[in-house]
């Protein structure tokens, strides 16, 4: 079956990069994104032409138009098939389009994936085999950290949003993107968000820091969809967007509104994320 929302990044082999067209895009590795400086100006860019003009949301923002699609990746990767993608800052692009000023699709280079001992992968090239499940979940973390780490320190830098704000936008959606896959194609949430909170784990052991690790939130448990989440961390849409208000997943809204807005997916699907 396939996934209602499925952000994946694209895929390319280290050829099909060099023979790519030429166009309004202009290619950045993650790393030279944030070693070159071009963060403070393309955030800025950004949040001049299609706002949102509070820095907290524009801050957020910006993490979602560049670290989305990889945060997918990773935790659908590892949660559907079982196999750890391993980004890393010269591997993960973040085209930016010239014309249109904002970020095209991410793109990763030469994937690389951890793979447990028996995965018919294992020792393909491309693949790197690893004892067990503690260290492929260690490996992945390590990398999606050293990957974003540089991105999240000078987007905290010249925004002047915490960090702890920014990994927990990452932490937030790592979660979000196990469970979400389980909802919809009706298995076990609390597995799926098990599994996540050790990639999570794995994560902040490599360095990431936050002040509160979202919740399950179950509104209908008796629906194979009856389970969502409230994040951890705010993403401060609201600031941007006042007559919006809170996202039905934000820790600032009570769990009374929630679990009504909630239920209200139930009787009409359309509503649903």
């Amino acid at each position: 079956m396939p996934l209602k929302f499925a952000p994946l990044p694209v895929l390319l082999s280290p050829e099909e990069l060099r023979a790519r067209p030429l166009g309004p895009e202009h290619w950045y590795s993650a790393g030279e994104l944030a070693s070159e400086g071009w963060v403070p100006v393309l955030f800025d860019k950004l949040r001049t032409e299609h706002g949102p003009g509070h820095r907290l949301p524009a801050a957020t923002n910006f993490l979602r138009v560049t670290l989305r699609e990889p945060v997918f990746m990773v935790s659908a990767s590892l949660y559907l098939t079982g196999r750890a993608p391993l980004l890393s800052p010269e591997t993960l692009y973040l085209p930016w389009n010239t014309v249109a000023s904002r970020f095209a699709t991410p793109t990763v280079v030469d994937a690389r994936l951890a793979v447990l001992p028996g995965d018919p992968a294992a020792g393909h090239p491309g693949t790197v085999t690893v004892r067990d499940a503690d260290e492929q979940l260690e490996r992945a973390g390590r990398a999606l950290f050293s990957t974003f780490e540089p991105l999240v320190d000078a987007l905290h830098r010249h925004s002047r949003a915490g960090k702890r704000t920014l990994w927990g936008w990452v932490l937030d959606t790592l979660h979000f993107y196990m469970l979400n896959p389980a909802r919809y194609l009706g298995r076990d949430a609390e597995g799926a968000w098990e599994l996540a909170s050790r990639l999570a784990d794995a994560v902040v052991a490599a360095g990431a820091v936050t002040r509160k690790r979202p919740r399950l939130f179950p509104f209908a448990p008796e629906h194979p969809r009856g389970t969502w989440a409230v994040r951890g961390t705010c993403c401060f849409d609201y600031k941007g967007d006042p007559e919006h208000g809170f996202c039905t997943t934000c820790p600032l809204k009570c769990d009374s509104e929630r679990q009504e807005d909630l239920s209200e997916w139930l009787s009409n699907p359309a509503l649903a994320p």
